[in-house]
This record gives structure tokens, C-alpha cells and sequence, in this order.
């Protein structure tokens, strides 16, 4: 476990943010978010949003994505039809996860341009495994909804709560019932990563080409796992103790953004030093926009966000802002913390009380700068390993994603892109 430590001292090069090692292409580890000093040159600057070929890289993935949203419409009413001949509950199974399938499709996006920026051309091919990186966050939502006993998603039942609405009318109660939800649960998100890796062998290309993207995503899979666990075990520890870099990294960072850029990248016949530096630029924007993500789910705006601003803190979820306010907390302040976080009754009295902590300990201030310097990294890496157009797009959402935080704080990006708009994801 690490040491207490003052915020001035939560640094984004601790070792404890270097959990493991691993190769590129398989199983995360921090340094590929935190390289020696002078790996990533600078200061160079990707192209404004608005320059003409960055305008056309956008217009061109807005036309993929069509594409894209066309094939998960056909497998996911294939799926459907052909189960209507098996059993009625297979079928409403299926029907619970076309449903859940869509959405702001990040992952697609990333895929998509990727490929484009670096000279892709076949759009049928990317469009079956861009689907694939969409279904296969489908299944992580499942079952990580299944995880957090929640039954709504986006507003409507997600796949728990639709078995749950069922087998309440059919009479199930009890202990039975809950078992009955959780195995839909369980055997929806099952059904929804075989349907990804389905859809990448369905993609028409090189048998070869295949593989390589068969293994980063069998690689996501284990790499998300294993930051699954370490979420569900934090449970056990003090925030203080808790590694939410690693956490951040390997549960969201490598499959929400590292997997899709670098399965673009394969596609496209990028060579192993351009896939493995898109990663990078990927994982370490992924893990600015979870510390921004766990902003908003404090500060943020509910009506913009759509997100809670009282049930993380309800939750006791461990996060980075949470972890650098323990470890700077005076014993009054960690008292505060104590009596309010992870108590299902907190209101937004508490909750006021817990932000003024989290904003005069400086966790908050220094959790977004943290965000900052990632994002700071992931512009630089790009303008000097992918071409020019790319570069601006993924500055882009740079912007999108991580700016999200400066609307409730007041501050910029440093080293983002000019204004405008990325994937629009």
C-alpha cells in the first residue's frame, strides 16, 4: 500500500502508478501513460480542427460511421430473428441488447479515423470491426452494470432490469428472482462479446490481419478484467490505498480508447511502432477523460451531464479525486469525509460539505491538472507519430473530452488542439 501523501506530492510519475509490465499490444501498464522525459518531443501542435484536411477526415468518418451503424443494425435483427426459433426468453435476450447497443459510439469513431487518417480505404472492412469495438462495450456495460447491482441505463432498463420486469410478471420473487436477473445479466454480456469477436471474423480482410485484431481484442478483454477486479476489490481498502490510475487504465483507458485506435491502425497497415504509439495517445487520453469523468460525477452539472452528482459520492466510489483528497486531508477534513462518503443517505448538504473538501485539500486542482498533463501528452505524441490530418482530429476530441472539465473549474487544456470539434462522439 502507499503512503499518505500531501497533495503537492500526488505525482503523476509515482511508482505505484506503474503496476505491471507487458507488451504494447497486450496488457496495459502505466508507463506507456507516463515515458522517460524527452520520449514525447514537442512543442508541436496538431492542425486546427478547421483546417481543410482535418475538416475532410471528419466528413469522411462521418460517412464510414454510417457504415457502421448500418452493420450493428443487421447482426443485432439477424440475432434476433434467428433466435426466435430457439426460446422466447433467448429472443427477448436479444431484444434487450439491441436496445442497449449505440449511443455516443466513441469507440467506432476512434476506430474509423484511425483507419482513415492512416490511408484506409475499404470502409465495408472497417465498419465490421469499428461495430465490433461498439458491441463489445455493450458487454462491459452489462455486466458492469450487473456488478453495481444497477437495473437503468441511460435512462431505460438495461438487460438486468428488462429480465427483472419479465420474470416479475410471470410471478418470480425472492431469492429465485434475484438469481434469474443476475444470470440474464451474466449471459447477456456473454452473447455480446462473442457477437464482437463474430463481427471481427465476419470483417473481409487478410486472414493474417485478422488475427493480430482477434488478439488486441482478446488482450482488451483481459487487460479490462483484471481493472474490473481491482475496482471491485477497492472496495476493501482505504481510498488513500487505493491505485485509481491503475484502476482508470486498465478498466476504461485501454478498451474505450487504446484497443479502437489500435485496431484502426492494424486495419490501415500501420507498422508496429505507429499502432503502438497510438495506443499510447489513446490509453493516456483514456485516463484523462476517467479523472474528468469522476469530476463531473461531483461537480458537474446534472442537466448537462446526465450524471448524478450525488451517487459516487454516495457509493464511496474510489477515484483519483478521492484518493488525493485523503491523502492531503487534515484529520478534521478526513473526518468530514468519513462521516459523509459511502453513506447511502447522503444529501446535497453532505455532498457540499464533501466538494468544499475535495476543493481546499487541492485534490480537485490537482486530479485536473493530472487530466491536463495527460491529455498535454497524448497532442504531443500524436503530432509526432501520425500525419497531420489525424492529428488534429484526435486533437480535437482532446478537446471534446477532456474540456469537459474546464466548463466546471474555469480552466483550459493546456496543449490541445485550436478550437473545434473532433469525433463528436
Amino acid at each position: 500500500m502507499e503512503p499518505h501523501r500531501t497533495d503537492e506530492d500526488v505525482s503523476v510519475r509515482s511508482e505505484a502508478s506503474r503496476p505491471g509490465r507487458g507488451r504494447a499490444g497486450g496488457p496495459a501498464r502505466h508507463d506507456l501513460l507516463f515515458p522517460d522525459e524527452g520520449a514525447v518531443r514537442g512543442p508541436a501542435h496538431a492542425p486546427s480542427p478547421q483546417d481543410p484536411d482535418v475538416v475532410a477526415l471528419a466528413q469522411d468518418v462521418g460517412a464510414a460511421m454510417r457504415a457502421v451503424e448500418e452493420v450493428l443494425r443487421d447482426v443485432t435483427h439477424r440475432r434476433t430473428t434467428e433466435a426466435a426459433g430457439t426460446a422466447a426468453e433467448y429472443t427477448a435476450l436479444w431484444q434487450d441488447l439491441s436496445r442497449q447497443v449505440g449511443g455516443k459510439m466513441l469507440r467506432p469513431h476512434l476506430t474509423v479515423a484511425a483507419y482513415l487518417g492512416l490511408g484506409g480505404t475499404d470502409v465495408a472492412a472497417v465498419a465490421h470491426v469499428a461495430a465490433a469495438q461498439e458491441v463489445l462495450h455493450t458487454a462491459m456495460l452489462v455486466h458492469d452494470d450487473l456488478l453495481d447491482h444497477d437495473e437503468v441505463r441511460r435512462g431505460v432498463p438495461n438487460v438486468a432490469g428488462s429480465a427483472r420486469a419479465r420474470l416479475v410478471a410471470d410471478g418470480a420473487a425472492g431469492r429465485r428472482l434475484e438469481d434469474q436477473v443476475v444470470a440474464s445479466g451474466l449471459l447477456g454480456g456473454d452473447l455480446a462479446i462473442a457477437q464482437a469477436f463474430a463481427l471481427v471474423a465476419a470483417a473481409p480482410v487478410d486472414p493474417a490481419v485478422r488475427l493480430v485484431l482477434v488478439q488486441q481484442l482478446a488482450d482488451g478483454i483481459a487487460t479490462t478484467v483484471a481493472g474490473e477486479l481491482l475496482d471491485v476489490r477497492s472496495a476493501l481498502h482505504a481510498p488513500a490505498d487505493v491505485d485509481t490510475l491503475a484502476v482508470a487504465h486498465l478498466k476504461t483507458a485501454v478498451y474505450t480508447f487504446g484497443v479502437p485506435l489500435g485496431a484502426g491502425a492494424v486495419l490501415a497497415g500501420a507498422d508496429d511502432a505507429t499502432v503502438a504509439s497510438l495506443r499510447q495517445v489513446g490509453e493516456a487520453l483514456g485516463v484523462a477523460f476517467q479523472l474528468v469523468d469522476d469530476d463531473l460525477g461531483v461537480f458537474g452539472d446534472p442537466a448537462t451531464t446526465g450524471k448524478s452528482v450525488l451517487s459516487d459520492l454516495r457509493e464511496g466510489k474510489r477515484t483519483q479525486l478521492l484518493r488525493a483528497a485523503y491523502a492531503a486531508a487534515s484529520p478534521q477534513q478526513r473526518d468530514v469525509l468519513d462521516a459523509l462518503v459511502g453513506h447511502a443517505d447522503l444529501d446535497e448538504s453532505g455532498a457540499a460539505a464533501v466538494r468544499a473538501v475535495l476543493e481546499q485539500t487541492g485534490a480537485r486542482a490537482a486530479t485536473l491538472d493530472l487530466a491536463r498533463t495527460l491529455a498535454t501528452r497524448a497532442h504531443d505524441l500524436a503530432v509526432t507519430t501520425v500525419p497531420p490530418p489525424l492529428a488534429g482530429y484526435l486533437g480535437g476530441l482532446v478537446e471534446d473530452l477532456v474540456g469537459r472539465g474546464a466548463e466546471t473549474d474555469g480552466r483550459s487544456v493546456p496543449g490541445r488542439a485550436a478550437e473545434g470539434r473532433g469525433a463528436g462522439a
